[in-house]
């Protein structure tokens, strides 16, 4: 009834930072990535980037023990890609979890290291991919892959 008085789960784990696309924050897919993440790390303790909206939390990344990057239909958007440079020039453990939607289920694979066959975009290719999303013919598509953001997971 009242979000503010929501009690917050008890951080545990590991450190782990997430590095997600701008276009999965609050959504049903990032409660699911956060889930899957206190499942396959065992940790509940996540540096979540949606929480501070659109300031940079990259210099965070050094704090971190694991980085997690979200890959979105093979993808890497570019600051996935900038922060994924940052952890390895870091040495971090990193962690790839891909998000696809197969027919009429959303697919999610998490991998240890980043597999070679995900493709990693420059600033334009991100904003077309965005721009994919966002058009019309592909709002129905865009609502069932990321989710409504008003509905919990």
């Amino acid at each position: 009834m009242f979000g503010i008085f929501k009690r917050r789960k008890e951080k545990r784990g590991p450190l782990v930072y997430l590095s997600e696309p701008t276009i999965l924050y609050h959504t049903q897919t990032e409660k699911a990535v956060l889930e899957i993440i206190e499942e396959k790390l065992n940790s509940t303790n996540v540096i979540l980037p949606s929480r501070y909206g659109l300031k940079g939390t990259s210099h965070m990344i050094k704090d971190a023990e694991v980085f997690v990057a979200v890959a979105i239909i093979g993808k890497f958007t570019s600051l996935v890609v900038e922060e994924i440079k940052i952890a390895r020039s870091l040495g971090k453990r990193i962690y790839t979890l891909t998000v696809a939607r197969k027919e009429n289920e959303i697919h999610y694979m998490f991998h240890e290291g980043i597999p070679e066959d995900i493709e990693w975009l420059s600033p334009e290719e991100t904003e077309r991919l965005y721009e994919d999303f966002r058009g019309e013919e592909f709002s129905g598509f865009m609502k069932f892959f990321i989710g409504d953001r008003r509905r919990s997971w």
